[in-house]
């Protein structure tokens, strides 16, 4: 018997939105996430952006029937593979049955210095990765590791543009994870801006 899939798409007042899959999110959300849109996932160290992102790719391929694009700047797939495994999660089987591409991207001072800086070589990663496997869900992990060497507001501001419309012209539903700032939603304060949607990760402790 042919496996059937939930609709990935739910229209609300005329806005297209992907589903996570994530319990209870969907339904606060009415919908999920902006389809083929931006979203930024902040909040400080602890507070769950990588496994939410997870969660979005591994729901995708199992629920969804639409393969995902997970990019890391920080931890190797091994290291995420751990992360997970405590979660009953497998990521490591989507993996190999090509339903999740995981692409480590290791940068060295070189790469991200101002001057020299772009992100043509980043692109040919990020649509080899969604070719292989046709993805319609990217994260990304982190911004700020991405643009660390970029102290130039006008050229960050720029180059943030640009992966966003780069994004965008793939027709894929992305995250990117970004470290809560201290009077803003990201550490450098511009993603916000440019963003489709923002969701604020919390990790409280109630005595």
């Amino acid at each position: 018997m042919a496996q059937t899939h939930k609709k990935t798409i739910f229209k609300n007042h005329g806005l297209h939105k992907c589903l996570t899959g994530i319990t209870g999110f969907d339904e606060i959300t009415e919908g999920g996430l902006p389809q083929n849109g931006i979203t930024l996932v902040s909040g400080s160290a602890g507070s769950g952006k990588t496994l939410f992102g997870v969660n979005f790719l591994i729901n995708g391929a199992n629920i969804y029937d639409e393969s995902g694009i997970f990019l890391t700047f920080e931890e190797t797939p091994d290291e995420i593979y751990k992360d997970v495994a405590s979660l009953n999660l497998d990521l490591k089987g989507l993996v190999s049955q090509k339903k999740i591409f995981i692409e480590h991207v290791l940068l060295e001072h070189k790469d991200i210095q101002e001057l020299g800086f772009n992100l043509e070589g980043l692109f040919i990663r990020l649509e080899h990765a969604i070719n292989a496997v046709s993805a319609k869900r990217v994260v990304i992990d982190s911004i700020e590791s991405l643009f660390a060497g970029i102290t130039d507001v006008g050229i960050l501001r720029l180059e943030i543009k640009r992966l966003f419309r780069w994004l965008k012209n793939k027709d894929v539903t992305a995250i990117v994870t970004g470290e809560l700032g201290q009077h803003s939603y990201t550490r450098n304060g511009l993603e916000e801006y440019i963003s489709d949607c923002i969701v604020l990760l919390d990790n409280r402790v109630n005595c």
